[in-house]
């Protein structure tokens, strides 16, 4: 099964989950930069949530440029992947507007660990469609960041339960720093096969 069907679906929808998130931004209440500065923890919260897609659409996309086929079992796994993505507006919305609470909290963070380990199946079942001499096995052995992200996600929302909930987005964001600095192990086993 050829994988660019798969591909352009998940752009789409990531694309139209990055417009919705953008439209549901609510108007400054006046036309001051005060009242658009009042709106600051609200910028803050839709950035977190932008660079969080924003992060899951590169590496997506990286893991499908080592990859030759698809199958039905990759194709669910994406598309789970895919749904927990779309609850990511209404989570960053709640979030938002309740900054200090913990249920609101943890449900952001249940979205983006459970779209971690939708990812994470997604990578393991292209493996074993590819094989483990494949170039995504080569590049993705151990996935050492996706283990950092989801084990920081835990002790979030443990800080969050016992100490107070806005750990739980503070340390979502550390989970997020290594995923800034992009990983060039695909792009330059690609360049040698190519050569």
């Amino acid at each position: 099964m050829s994988k660019s069907r798969l591909e352009a679906f998940s752009d789409a929808i990531i694309a139209i989950i990055m417009t919705i998130m953008v439209l549901e931004l609510e108007l400054p209440r006046e036309p001051t930069f005060a009242s658009l500065f009042e709106m600051k923890t609200t910028f803050i919260v839709y950035f977190i949530s932008f660079i969080s897609l924003a992060i899951y659409w590169n590496n997506h996309h990286h893991m499908f440029q080592a990859v030759k086929k698809v199958n039905g079992r990759i194709l669910w796994a994406n598309m789970l992947f895919i749904f927990i993505l779309t609850l990511v507006p209404f989570a960053t919305r709640w979030v938002d507007s309740h900054l200090f609470d913990l249920a609101p909290e943890l449900f952001y963070a249940s979205v983006l660990m459970l779209a971690d380990l939708a990812y994470a199946w997604v990578l393991h079942e292209l493996v074993k469609a590819q094989g483990k001499h494949s170039l995504i096995a080569k590049t993705t052995t151990g996935y050492l960041k996706l283990k950092i992200t989801i084990s920081l996600n835990i002790i979030g929302v443990l800080l969050g339960i016992f100490i107070s909930p806005v750990l739980i987005m503070m340390m979502y964001i550390f989970g997020l720093l290594p995923w800034l600095i992009p990983s060039r192990q695909i792009e330059k086993l690609l360049e040698e096969i190519e050569s």
